[in-house]
């Protein structure tokens, strides 16, 4: 990457964000960051921690030092959201939306902190993972102990956080099935799904969940298009939506009730 620009150069950043708003070559908004066309000494990326930069007469900045031109879908959900890909899917906004209210509960967050989706490590998963890959994780009681125990929310400050520890040195022992032992994001869907989320591979699965809630949307869509689920989601047949979804003891858990519940609260807000 070229050289960051200062940010003493503070009153620089004016005359260019003016030249952004003025320029025929002004940025137009992407999942990826900010794209211009081709010219000499501009252009804009990602780079290798996922932040977006744009570069203006050969110098580079992060754009989140340019306010009013960060990417669109580092924003939060919000309805317009849920509509636009429920008319994709044939599907009404207020299904998606409560599977949304089930899976990241009251909050319905996808990050818990800027760039960390939030995620649940799941033991059980992970070693059915790590055991189709021929990794024996019995060597590694000892050394990655923090992995085979429960969430230590006391001395990480979260729960979150206390899962992301986890994962973290799970990634040690075998990143693959670390990812596909993991529940992602705010619609919870596990990592060895990640094919027919249309990820290119794991790796590209966590660094979409890492880049904003519409992204998880886009992914959750993909999903369910993938996975025979969305004819339910359609007639909001909630047992064999949360039969497919949520795994065959789902009706152990009123999944699929609290489903039920959670579209009829929200299907007011969409009439």
């Amino acid at each position: 990457m070229k050289k960051l620009l200062p940010l003493i150069f503070l009153p620089a950043l004016a005359s260019m964000i003016g030249l952004l708003q003025a320029s025929a070559a002004a940025p137009k908004m992407s999942a990826s960051g900010i794209a211009f066309p081709d010219e000499q000494g501009y252009g804009a990326g990602v780079d290798d921690f996922g932040r977006p930069y744009i570069v203006i007469e050969g110098d580079t900045m992060h754009a989140t030092y340019l306010p009013g031109v960060l990417p669109e879908k580092t924003r939060r959900l919000d309805n317009s959201d849920y509509i636009r890909v429920a008319e994709e899917l044939g599907v009404e906004p207020a299904a998606i939306k409560a599977v949304v209210s089930i899976e990241a509960g009251t909050t319905q967050r996808g990050f818990y902190a800027e760039g960390k989706p939030v995620i649940n490590f799941d033991l059980s998963v992970f070693r059915q993972m790590a055991a189709r890959r021929g990794v024996n994780l019995g060597k590694y009681s000892r050394s990655h102990a923090l992995v085979f125990n429960r969430p230590n929310t006391a001395r990480y400050g979260s729960y979150q956080k206390a899962q992301q520890a986890r994962l973290d040195m799970a990634m040690e022992i075998d990143s693959i099935a670390a990812i596909n032992g993991t529940f992602w994001g705010m619609f919870q869907i596990g990592g060895f799904n990640w094919k027919r989320c249309g990820a290119d591979s794991p790796a590209d699965f966590v660094r979409r969940m890492s880049l904003s809630e519409q992204e998880q949307l886009e992914m959750f869509a993909e999903f369910i298009r993938n996975s025979g689920l969305l004819e339910a989601l359609r007639s909001k047949n909630w047992s064999s939506f949360a039969k497919g979804y949520n795994g065959p003891s789902y009706a152990s858990r009123g999944y699929h009730t609290r489903l039920a519940n959670a579209y009829a609260k929200f299907k007011k807000d969409f009439t």
